[in-house]
């Protein structure tokens, strides 16, 4: 199975959920597309195996479905420019379309609010994300 962690700013979550996915499975293909270069680096120190930054990026692995099964990262990867304006249209709209499956873990900071998770730390809406990636396959 081939997953892609999107993650922007620090790329902390990207890189708790590496951890967590790898802590559980070692020999899944991660690919750390980050929104810079910062992102993208926690994430390969996390476990990622391959790694790629930007918008291009991110629009052409989207694009790629049938070399990706999942997509996972903060809800607002599917939100323009989130991340402090760090994630485009163009991105958000390719990581929509995309044909690949997304998990999407839920978060406050742009602004989305989902119902039924309002108590949940990040820590635990990350474990439930992992949770569901093992339970697709």
């Amino acid at each position: 199975m081939r997953v892609y962690i999107i993650d922007g700013q620090g790329g902390g979550v990207g890189k708790t959920v590496i951890e967590k996915i790898r802590a559980k499975k070692s020999d899944l293909d991660i690919l750390a597309i980050g929104c810079n270069s910062l992102a993208t680096s926690a994430m390969l120190r996390a476990g990622a195996k391959f790694g790629a930054t930007g918008e291009n990026a991110i629009v052409y692995n989207s694009k790629v479905a049938e070399e990706c099964d999942v997509i996972m990262g903060a809800v607002g990867i599917v939100c323009a420019n989130s991340f402090h304006g760090e994630l485009s249209e163009k991105m958000a709209s390719a990581i929509s379309q995309s044909k690949a499956r997304k998990i999407l873990i839920p978060t406050n900071k742009c602004n989305v609010f989902i119902g039924g998770t309002y108590r949940d730390s990040l820590n635990e809406c990350i474990d439930q994300a992992v949770t569901l990636l093992f339970s697709l396959f």
